[in-house]
């Protein structure tokens, strides 16, 4: 039996529920300001998945990329959803949420 397609799908999984109190935590604590830190990541992942010999490896760390560059729009979603009342604001940060 060949287990890579599980093995990538449960990590994908893993990655994903990973990242969404990540984008959450950051909105919180930094605002939007990060959403650079979330590319930089996002294209050293994938640049670094296209020399990983290992098939698992390589759909492993190009999908933490994947999902930081999609952690962009996720963090300025997450901004919005804090002004409609979803998600609470950060009381240290109340001018923040006034631009």
């Amino acid at each position: 039996m060949y287990f890579t397609g599980i093995i990538i799908a449960i990590s994908t999984f893993l990655v994903i529920g990973i990242f969404h109190p990540i984008v959450i935590k950051a909105e919180y604590y930094t605002g939007t300001r990060l959403w650079w830190l979330f590319l930089l990541v996002g294209l050293l992942c994938i640049g670094a998945a296209l020399f990983i010999e290992n098939a698992i490896l390589s759909a492993i760390v190009g999908v933490v990329g994947a999902s930081s560059l999609w952690g962009i729009g996720e963090l300025f979603e997450q901004r919005k959803r804090v002004l409609r009342g979803w998600f609470p604001k950060n009381p240290k940060r109340l001018d923040d949420y006034e631009r």
